[in-house]
């Protein structure tokens, strides 16, 4: 696999779903979203005082259902409005540090890219590689490098940045192992994000000493 460079001046953190719902106290939370927290505050950070932007994507459902689709079919606490558009929950997390200048997203689908303007933002800005993290390692934030990559974005993805719910019988790390070995295959480069600060960091100092 071909380890991608990383220049800040052309990088933005897409933070997913950080949200009450997926954070703590609903069907839909993962057992160590509270845990995540500051792993990701951490990793917005290095990445705002080296520049980039820094993105909170939300995914909501309108009050009235109509974009509920197959996931509305599918996933019960969805049809239930843990992720509807002005319920409390639907929040982004009071834990997760949210600056002047981040840009929070909303979202329809599993997707950052699905239904919003994503794309045109990062080009717009001349991004052209992504961080990835946030909840769910293998619903939203899978869905969202898959996406990127797919538009032909260097995404790395963050081995120990993201988190979820144990579901079909495996577990959350048997989970993130099978995500992480699919999506550093094909889609990503997978890192932990102290090696993924430690690097913005070095091509932040690399830069400011060729000017």
């Amino acid at each position: 696999m071909t380890e991608y460079s990383v220049n800040p001046a052309r990088m933005a953190l897409v933070n997913v779903d950080m949200q009450i719902a997926f954070v703590e106290g609903t069907p839909l939370s993962a057992p160590d979203g509270v845990a995540l927290l500051p792993v990701v505050n951490r990793l917005a950070e290095a990445c705002r005082q080296a520049g980039m932007m820094v993105i909170h994507p939300r995914h909501v459902t309108r009050p009235d259902g109509s974009n509920l689709g197959t996931m509305g079919e599918l996933i019960e606490p969805v049809r239930d409005g843990y992720i509807m558009d002005g319920s409390e929950t639907a929040k982004l997390h009071p834990g997760l540090d949210v600056k002047a200048g981040d840009i929070v997203l909303e979202k329809p689908r599993y997707g950052a890219f699905s239904g919003t303007d994503l794309d045109n933002v990062l080009r717009a800005a001349g991004i052209d590689s992504i961080i990835v993290s946030g909840i769910c390692t293998n619903i939203c934030c899978e869905t969202t490098a898959r996406e990127a990559g797919m538009r032909d974005y260097h995404v790395f993805f963050m081995e120990d940045g993201t988190e979820t719910f144990p579901a079909g019988g495996l577990t959350v790390e048997e989970i993130k192992r099978a995500v992480h070995t699919t999506i550093g295959l094909a889609f990503a480069n997978v890192i932990p994000v102290d090696q993924m600060i430690g690097r913005i960091q070095s091509a932040s100092v690399t830069a400011a000493a060729a000017e």
